[in-house]
């Protein structure tokens, strides 16, 4: 392991760190801070000649400030000789715009990844895109983790008379693999989307009546399909609702909105994202997926496969 180099912008250090203390590698050292008119800084300080270099760096809110520190780290870093540049992104961001589906509007997926490409990445290990199509949009090697396991992991046992929940029809086959590795039946809210920030529950397909509903879905920001979600379930009758999303964004009225929900007994999310402080919940429960990025990490530097760790 003496060619892996592992880096991290500010997004996540602690991320970082937990991947670097199950690989049992120290983080290599980088200035990653601002000039004086709020100009991003970046100078690697570790020797990065020859390396495998791993960026750790989920491109999360502030979204133009984490992906601008990326790409230049990527560039300085492809200045220092680095053999190969990996860009790990736990959190994809500007994935929800990966398509035309309105007139004069951006694919902001295919500019990001065109943006990394250029920057010098070789390859992009992310996890949950919003969208499995974006990993068309790099001409680059693309591996795509899915956390699916470490939420069947906290779940598996913990939980009795259990019915997984799609909250759309998108989010079925997802749904599917959660349902079957958990040997449990599967329903979908058949929902109608307002706004682009506001959803309105139609239909259950599927019996929540006296079952506990565990809503899947890869992230959650404002929060109103989740609790639009959560409601039309109350009314169906489900007992106890939880929800395991990928990505824990939780934006705007969010919180606000997970206080009023009394009926959600637990949010479960990834440590994909930081938790800021005023984010911190009762019923927000938080699984670290560092030992699954640490895996794959150790396996591309290896030149193993990763595909086992796709399901």
């Amino acid at each position: 392991m003496d060619k892996l180099s592992i880096f991290s912008g500010n997004a996540h250090p602690e991320l970082a760190k937990d991947i670097c203390k199950y690989l049992k590698v120290k983080l290599s050292d980088a200035l990653v801070s601002r000039f004086s008119e709020g100009e991003i800084r970046v100078k690697i300080n570790d020797n990065s000649r020859g390396k495998d270099v791993f960026i750790i760096q989920p491109t999360c809110p502030p979204s133009n400030e984490n992906i601008m520190e990326l790409l230049i780290m990527m560039d300085a870093l492809k200045r220092s000789s680095a053999s190969r540049i990996t860009a790990v992104i736990p959190y994809f961001g500007y994935a929800r715009q990966d398509r035309k589906d309105q007139p004069r509007v951006p694919i902001t997926a295919k500019l990001v990844a065109n943006l990394l490409t250029s920057a010098g990445a070789s390859r992009v290990l992310t996890m949950d895109l919003h969208a499995g199509q974006i990993q068309g949009f790099f001409d680059i090697p693309v591996d795509h983790l899915f956390s699916i396991g470490v939420f069947i992991d906290y779940f598996d046992q913990r939980i009795k008379d259990l019915v997984v929940v799609s909250p759309d029809v998108g989010g079925i086959k997802m749904a599917r693999a959660y349902a079957k590795r958990l040997g449990v039946p599967l329903a979908i809210i058949d929902k109608r989307r307002e706004s682009p920030d506001k959803t309105e529950a139609m239909h259950i397909l599927g019996t929540v009546e006296d079952k506990n509903a565990i809503i899947v879905d890869d992230m959650v920001a404002t929060g109103s399909s989740l609790f639009e979600a959560i409601e039309a379930l109350k009314k169906a009758g489900a007992k106890n609702v939880y929800a395991a999303i990928a990505h824990g964004v939780l934006s705007g009225p969010s919180m606000e909105r997970l206080d009023k929900c009394k009926d959600l007994k637990e949010l479960v999310i990834t440590n994909s994202i930081p938790l800021d402080e005023n984010k911190v919940h009762p019923r927000i429960k938080v699984l670290s997926v560092a030992s699954l990025l640490g895996e794959a990490i150790k396996r591309i530097h290896n030149e193993e496969s990763v595909s086992s760790l796709f399901d």
